[in-house]
């Protein structure tokens, strides 16, 4: 990937054909002994894929870059696309096409994802309290997201009450947008670039003391706006400020103290970590602390977690008591 980002070799069908199937979940990053920072090299390697497709006239590139570029950059189109996504997964339209068999390949994927964001989230009751003014309160900006917001809505209301309930003050971040954080991952850099930007105005204008994300990518993608503002004059050291303050929705209820939750739930719950929030952002523990605070959870381990965490913890042990060789650890 160095090597084509670099120029020092040609892009071939082989490599093309890696970079497309590779899913990006960074697990190889959590096992590296070298710390190797696979998630930027795909990032940047994804990019010059991107490109190569598009001047070959690849019609689904084509199609990638205008969702993705003129679609998701305009928050009012954005709006209309995923309310017209979400009456088609409620009209049960969706589910008869997919049982039917009449969409194939990416498409049915993608129809398979979109059956899956059908929350099972009770409906907040009306007058439920979503923020809560009180003295020396933590002030809170929630990154509301772009597919968040458009099919999980639910979620977000639920995080807003969560974070009420433990003595935070919500602020709205008007003129947020995407995190960008779909853009890296296909390759589309500069956009991602210019979502950061506005995302960090948007934020620090705040003033708020924490950013929270609920989305595992989101968060991830966040947290390393420095990474991806770095060679930027002007928002480098607001990039670094700006991510300094992002937190996962389950790392800052843990950091801050979690408030036992006054109800109870006779439920055995097992938690499958997401893949950015373990790997990218490293984050193993505070989910299950969250979730062992409600009273009434049992909570069982899914088969070979226990495993996969010793060997992580022995893999950073070795990190930490080797010298880390000269490989060029920013983003491209």
């Amino acid at each position: 990937m160095r090597g084509v980002v670099e120029g020092r070799l040609e892009l071939g069908e082989a490599f093309i054909s890696h970079i497309d199937l590779c899913l990006g979940c960074r697990g190889c990053e959590t096992v590296c002994p070298s710390g190797v920072p696979y998630g930027h090299l795909l990032e940047a390697a994804r990019a010059e894929v991107a490109k190569d497709k598009l001047a070959r006239g690849s019609s689904s590139e084509a199609l990638l870059r205008f969702v993705l570029n003129k679609v998701f950059t305009r928050p009012w189109l954005l709006r209309a696309g995923l309310a017209l996504a979400r009456w088609f997964r409620d009209s049960g339209l969706a589910r008869a096409a997919f049982s039917a068999n009449l969409v194939p390949g990416r498409l049915r994927f993608a129809m398979a994802l979109l059956l899956a964001s059908r929350s099972r989230l009770r409906k907040s009751r009306p007058g439920a309290p979503a923020t809560l003014n009180a003295d020396a309160a933590t002030r809170i900006a929630l990154l509301r997201g772009c597919v968040m917001e458009g099919l999980f809505r639910e979620t977000n209301r639920a995080t807003e009450r969560v974070l009420a309930s433990n003595g935070c003050e919500l602020i709205d971040a008007n003129g947020q947008m995407c995190c960008g954080a779909l853009h890296a991952h296909a390759g589309q850099l500069d956009v991602a670039r210019q979502l950061a930007r506005i995302n960090i105005e948007a934020f620090l204008e705040t003033g708020a003391d924490r950013i929270i994300a609920n989305a595992a990518g989101c968060g991830a993608a966040m947290k390393e706006y420095g990474g991806l503002l770095a060679d930027d004059p002007l928002f480098a050291d607001r990039a670094r400020e700006f991510s300094s303050k992002v937190r996962d929705v389950s790392e800052f209820l843990i950091e801050a103290g979690i408030r036992r939750p006054a109800g109870h739930i006779e439920r055995r719950v097992a938690y499958d970590a997401p893949c950015h929030l373990i790997h990218a952002q490293r984050i193993t523990q505070a989910p299950l602390d969250v979730l062992r605070a409600i009273p009434g959870v049992t909570l069982v381990p899914l088969r070979g977690f226990e495993s996969w965490s010793i060997s992580r913890s022995r893999t950073a042990s070795r990190r930490s008591s080797s010298t880390r060789p000269r490989t060029n650890s920013t983003r491209p």
